[in-house]
């Protein structure tokens, strides 16, 4: 009798199916220590992101349609159309980049685009002031030789006693261009780092292209950023009635918030807090990736709200309420489709670089001009002399000695 106690005992506490319990828990162990499944690639991540930045894609694009539909100050619009972009260009990078997240760095190459248009945004900003207030003899003329204003908000503590010249103009056109040049080069190098693993995102080490790639980017956007500052504490009362002040916070605020959480992500991944984390599909991928993965998500989500920052501080109301006033029909498709080429054309930043930056043009000042249609000219299909969008969109330039103003 006390034999079957034991008996039924013992195979209660071993009983066959009890022993792969041993390699199922070392398994399940080893799964909770190891790197866990990837909150970027799910389902869940890419559609919150894909709803996000396909509804900044549609108000943007919206936005972008009426302005070119209304394309009745075209100087203007120009560089308010490109400033929109910046919506399209962060959006849709930053999610393709998430959906491409894995082994390889697919993103490097979406980040450069978008960086390059940064540049891009930057000039085109400073631009549309220098149109808002009449180009740069109209600006000349209101400044020259006014006494800078010294602030230490604005950077200007160390100009006391200076006054506003030529010089002046040129340094903040000059400061914005360096941007669009130096912008694109390092992302060439990046790029060229990468193949040859030599770049990682949150790597300080000093034999990693990225400590050395930041500072310059650093040292670049930051010397445009102080040119817009220079420029809106010299001529702010003369831009009051455009708004800068939501203008200027919007453009600044993306640029600046994308580059400041992206170098907080990377030191945070620098720190451990970032740790590799495993994709779904087994590949293991760096914390710099994993870092960049967040910073793409979180573009995504911001750029919602960029887009609906933009519209209104970017209204197009003033320009269709010219196109109310006119008696000319509205433009038509083709119409619209050139306006948009000729707003994307760099031809402007080429014609700018080579004013500023040459020798012989230091002592000149650009002045534009917009030829006028004829009287009781309509604008014609295909935008020829009847007066359409090449009879109201031709600008001249002519170039005014400064100490003719």
């Amino acid at each position: 009798m006390t034999d079957t106690p034991g008996l039924l005992g013992t195979p209660l506490a071993w009983t066959p199916p009890a022993r792969p319990a041993g390699p199922q828990m070392e398994r399940a162990g080893n799964g909770s220590q190891g790197p866990g499944p990837l909150f970027l690639t799910s389902p869940l991540a890419r559609g919150v992101s894909g709803v996000f930045v396909w509804a900044a894609l549609v108000l943007t694009g919206h936005q972008i349609y009426l302005h070119l539909r209304s394309y009745t100050v075209p100087h203007e619009q120009r560089y308010i159309i490109r400033l929109l972009f910046i919506v399209p260009v962060y959006a849709f990078d930053s999610w393709l980049s998430l959906l491409l997240l894995g082994g390889h760095q697919h993103y490097i190459y979406f980040d450069s685009v978008r960086d390059c248009y940064e540049a891009f945004v930057i000039y085109s900003f400073l631009s549309l002031c220098f149109q808002y207030l009449g180009g740069e003899s109209a600006i000349m003329a209101e400044i020259r030789g006014k006494p800078v204003r010294t602030s230490c908000f604005h950077g200007t503590c160390c100009l006391r006693g200076m006054t506003y010249s030529i010089g002046f103009l040129r340094f903040c056109k000059q400061a914005t261009l360096q941007f669009c040049i130096v912008k694109p080069i390092m992302a060439l190098v990046t790029i060229v780092l990468q193949a040859f693993g030599k770049y990682h995102d949150g790597d300080f080490n000093v034999r990693s292209g990225y400590l050395y790639i930041t500072l310059v980017y650093n040292a670049s956007v930051s010397l445009a950023l102080y040119a817009l500052f220079l420029f809106y504490s010299a001529t702010r009362e003369l831009l009051q009635p455009f708004e800068p002040v939501l203008k200027f916070l919007t453009i600044k605020a993306v640029i600046f918030l994308s580059f400041w959480q992206g170098l907080l992500l990377a030191i945070l991944e620098r720190c451990g807090v970032i740790p590799e984390v495993q994709v779904i599909d087994g590949s293991t991928v760096g914390a710099g990736t994993v870092a960049a993965g967040y910073q793409n998500f979180i573009i995504c989500i911001e750029m919602l709200f960029a887009s609906i920052a933009l519209r209104y501080a970017f209204t197009c109301q003033v320009y269709s309420e010219k196109t109310e006033s006119s008696p000319a029909p509205s433009a038509p498709m083709q119409s619209i489709s050139s306006g948009l080429k000729e707003t994307m054309s760099p031809q402007d930043i080429v014609q700018d670089a080579i004013h500023n930056f040459s020798p012989a043009y230091q002592k000149y000042t650009q002045q534009a001009t917009q030829e006028a249609p004829r009287p009781g000219a309509h604008p014609s299909p295909d935008g020829g002399p009847g007066g359409g969008r090449k009879g109201r969109n031709v600008e001249k330039r002519m170039l005014i000695p400064a100490e003719e103003l």
